[in-house]
């Protein structure tokens, strides 16, 4: 097998300070492989920073910004490498950690590989990157899984790897979730229906230091409940096709939005309504994606060690 060529990308929005403390660490690592970063029309100096600190590192600009999701898709648009990883500027790579990654890839019907996260939270690490998630009452219910195992339910687009043919057959990230959440937890359960691999992989280790980062800075915690929910609506209705589960989805989606006028969780019901507004767009791209199914609706992910 010839030796997969590989290409970083990180996407950027407003985190110098980000990239000045991680940037390092990514080139360190990129022995074998180019760097990118995506800038999603910052305006603190960051593509200045970048051409000036780091002239080898590819940067692309957008005059407009979307959000996650479609910075990614610009960035993977340029590249021509087998391989395509993505890290947040919020994370830095332990020694040697795409040793253990790319291998994987001989296989063929590997989509992703997900990679361990040392995620840095109120003052302490937690072990993240592998995804467990099951359909209850007509809801995709996901939660951290152990780090033990080599199978997942997603990858997390802030610390993978993605082979770059199969991601353009998919046609990348879904655009409708941004700014952020969900965008990868759908493109990995889209390759999951189409028939292709995930794999987790604990050997290959990223620091994530989420208080570091964007959202938590921008985003109030209203804002952020408000954009998940309206997203987890986005996610079930694209991607749901067992007619038993989208039953269930109907008859408990009014018991939840009772539910969540009485306890007063109003980011609930105006993600709800945000979703409903956007419906169109989301059957248009569900047609989009059934076309590759080749699989049903799962009960459970992932349905079986690797």
């Amino acid at each position: 097998m010839k030796q997969l060529s590989a290409t970083i990308i990180i996407p950027n929005w407003n985190g110098k300070h980000l990239l000045e403390k991680h940037l390092p660490g990514v080139i360190r690592e990129a022995e074998h492989a180019d760097v990118m970063v995506v800038d999603d029309a910052s305006t603190d100096g960051s593509v200045q920073f970048i051409r000036r600190t780091h002239p080898k590192v590819r940067v692309i600009t957008k005059r407009r910004r979307h959000g996650f999701a479609e910075t990614v898709n610009v960035g993977v648009a340029h590249v021509k490498s087998d391989i395509v990883v993505l890290l947040n500027s919020d994370v830095e790579p332990e020694p040697g950690f795409l040793t253990p990654l790319l291998p994987h890839f001989s296989d063929p019907n590997v989509f992703a590989v997900g990679c361990l996260e040392k995620s840095v939270e109120a003052g302490s690490v937690v072990l993240r990157g592998r995804g467990e998630a099951m359909w209850r009452k007509g809801f995709f219910i996901h939660w951290r899984g152990d780090v033990d195992k080599y199978d997942t339910a997603w990858v997390s687009g802030g610390s993978s790897a993605f082979r770059k043919k199969l991601w353009d057959r998919l046609g990348g990230m879904d655009t409708i979730f941004n700014p952020f959440y969900w965008e990868d937890i759908d493109l990995s359960y889209r390759a999951y229906k189409a028939g292709y691999r995930l794999v987790f992989e604990p050997r290959s280790i990223i620091g994530h230091y989420h208080e570091e980062g964007k959202i938590r800075r921008e985003y109030t915690p209203r804002q952020v409940q408000r954009i998940a929910y309206r997203n987890q609506f986005f996610f079930i209705w694209k991607n749901l096709a067992d007619p038993k589960r989208i039953l269930e989805h109907c008859l408990w989606t009014p018991f939840r939005m009772f539910r969540g006028i009485l306890s007063g969780d109003w980011p609930l019901l105006a993600g709800y309504v945000s979703a409903v507004v956007k419906l169109p767009r989301v059957f248009r791209s569900r047609m989009v994606s059934a076309g590759l199914w080749t699989k049903p609706d799962p009960d459970r992910l992932p349905e079986r060690e690797i």
